[in-house]
């Protein structure tokens, strides 16, 4: 189970909405051996794209050095889907089993299909997607 604060939400979904026409992205960390949200690291999406994203290497290099120097780690990333549900995407899938074979991150993706931001998160391991419960916490 992923734990997020309702605040932490409210800043992903914001980052989703300003990152339109293109797909969002950004990390987020928690304490050491965790899964609580502690801190969402907006990133550029540098495939400005609609349909996929990609995270600068050297941004996501100063964001662990960040999340580092504050004992935190980098637990997963989030992007957003601008035409499509939450549920990760073959590309999605290619890309996690690619960047985390151990399946140790969590993806959160929000759809902005609908009026109403979708939130959900993933792990993905061998190419097979697993849900997992996100518990909504005050902040």
């Amino acid at each position: 189970m992923l734990v997020l604060k309702e605040s932490i939400k409210a800043q992903i979904i914001k980052h989703a909405i300003d990152g339109l026409p293109n797909e969002a992205c950004g990390l987020f960390s928690a304490d050491k051996d965790t899964n609580t949200i502690d801190f969402f690291y907006p990133m550029k999406n540098i495939a400005k794209s609609e349909i996929i994203y990609q995270l600068d290497p050297l941004e996501m290099m100063k964001v662990e050095a960040v999340a580092d120097a504050k004992g935190k780690q980098i637990i997963g990333v989030m992007h957003s889907h601008t035409h499509t549900h939450a549920y990760p995407s073959p590309t999605d899938v290619r890309d996690a089993t690619d960047f985390d074979p151990l399946g140790t991150w969590h993806y959160l993706i929000v759809s902005l299909q609908e009026q109403e931001p979708v939130i959900r998160s993933f792990r993905i391991r061998n190419k097979e997607i697993a849900e997992e419960e996100i518990s909504f916490i005050s902040s």
